[in-house]
């Protein structure tokens, strides 16, 4: 009997649509992504809203520079991130782990345009209207502009937004969201897919901001398809530990701004406060005198950060040492321990070692190799690195000490924070000079960097 063609197979990676069941997508080449869903009956239609005429084209010359007039959140890190503000029209997705903040960071986000006299719709289908009121409460006080809508059906939720007109709406969560138009379930990939390309609609005819919060996978990527991520303008991601105080938002997408941009926020029982000075947060309550710990600087997009890389060598038990990373890269670890081998003449082969980034973050900067290899050798050698010493550079495979970008604002950074040594490349000369208040020593190779401390 031939095979009913209502139903077709999508891909849950990238949103591929096949006829038939693949092994491997041929699109994005993963292996037992294709899952079998309902075929999306395409109907033909009008003008998705009769109030709004057809668009035209217009020269080049014709469209006013404005910056797409931002609005300001009142929320500085929320800002950073976005690129200086909110864009009017854009569909921003903001994805990360349950109980990361997701929903509090949108809401206070509400609260502030709310009491500035914003037009806000912010639409859960995760929660009731008393839940949410019971949120709210914890956060302040909100002025009368914004609206609660608690629906899940997306004709229903156009219909409101269409006539309700609000300057933001927020949709929590895309996951749960029903299109009449698609037979599959909520959170399907045709579902998630379908309902994204009705809000994008929204937000680019009617000049909507539209706000989507996501679910995450466990792998950490936002569910559903990838096409999801294309779809929209700004793609945010909500770090951190749950059952830390810390939260990291960092853009991984940005049509309108820079995608090296974080935000630090810290959680308390009233909502998320806003990190000014995230470097001495990271720095705060570390331990002095210590062996293995060294300070380094990263850059974060403009922002210069202040990190603690910790490491512990010890003799091994075993005839195959242990290397452990958190927070790095495993393999840039075993190299620069092979670098020390080769280049120093440190005899690493019967022991293990560990190394974790304070704080939780996750660093793929090479401008951190040289903080690494004195926190390995401090360890090995059981003497500690003066408290008020931060270093910074790139070390080869030969064992020299490469330049890195910025590194005059790395500098500055740790002088703001009362370092008084620094340590950078040769190669960084130029960058350094002028710069007073700080004692700077500069090498060519991690070995005199080792002799320096």
């Amino acid at each position: 009997m031939a095979r009913s063609k209502e139903t077709v197979f999508f891909c849950q990676n990238c949103g591929f649509e096949s006829a038939k069941w693949l092994g491997q997508c041929p699109a994005c080449r993963e292996w037992n992504t294709m899952t079998e869903e309902p075929a999306v009956k395409k109907e033909k239609k009008g003008p998705s809203f009769s109030g709004k005429e057809r668009s035209k084209p217009v020269t080049l010359d014709e469209i006013e520079s404005d910056e797409r007039q931002r609005i300001s959140s009142d929320i500085e890190e929320l800002d950073r991130v976005l690129g200086s503000g909110i864009v009017k029209g854009s569909l921003v997705l903001v994805g990360g782990d349950p109980g990361i903040g997701k929903s509090t960071l949108l809401l206070q986000l509400c609260r502030n345009l709310s009491i500035k006299g914003h037009r806000l719709m912010y639409v859960s289908g995760e929660e009731s209207a008393s839940q949410i009121k019971m949120r709210a409460v914890r956060l302040g006080e909100f002025g009368k502009e914004l609206k609660i809508l608690c629906d899940t059906d997306l004709d229903v939720i156009t219909a409101t937004i269409e006539k309700e007109n609000p300057e933001i709406v927020v949709i929590d969560s895309i996951q749960t969201m029903i299109n009449g138009n698609v037979t599959s379930s909520a959170g399907s990939v045709s579902q998630v897919r379908e309902s994204t390309g009705v809000l994008m609609r929204i937000a680019k005819q009617l000049d909507i901001t539209v706000f989507i919060v996501g679910h995450v996978t466990k792998e950490g990527a936002v569910a559903g398809p990838k096409v999801l991520e294309h779809m929209v303008d700004t793609v945010l991601y909500f770090e951190g530990d749950i059952r830390g105080s810390y939260r990291l938002l960092r853009a991984v997408k940005n049509r309108f701004g820079s995608t090296d941009e974080i935000g630090v926020f810290e959680m308390h029982a009233d909502g998320l406060r806003q990190v000014s000075n995230p470097s001495e947060y990271m720095l705060s309550g570390r331990a002095l005198k210590s062996s293995g710990n060294v300070v380094t600087c990263i850059m974060e997009g403009t922002r210069p950060l202040l990190i603690e890389i910790q490491a512990l060598v010890c003799d091994t038990s075993f005839g195959l040492p242990r290397r452990q990373a958190t927070g790095m890269d495993f393999n840039r670890l075993n190299l620069l321990m092979a670098v020390l081998e080769k280049r120093v003449g440190m005899r690493l082969g019967q022991s293990d070692a560990y190394v974790n980034i304070a704080g939780g973050l996750k660093v793929n900067e090479p401008a951190t190799d040289l903080a690494l290899v004195l926190a390995v050798v401090s360890s090995f050698k059981n003497t500690p690195v003066d408290e008020k010493t931060v270093a910074f550079g790139e070390v080869g495979l030969g064992g020299e000490v490469r330049a890195v970008s910025m590194c005059d604002k790395r500098i500055n950074e740790a002088k703001k924070l009362g370092l008084s040594k620094v340590i950078i490349p040769k190669a960084n000369h130029r960058n350094a000079e002028g710069i007073r208040g700080i004692e700077i020593i500069e090498v060519g190779t991690a070995e005199e960097a080792i002799e320096e401390i």
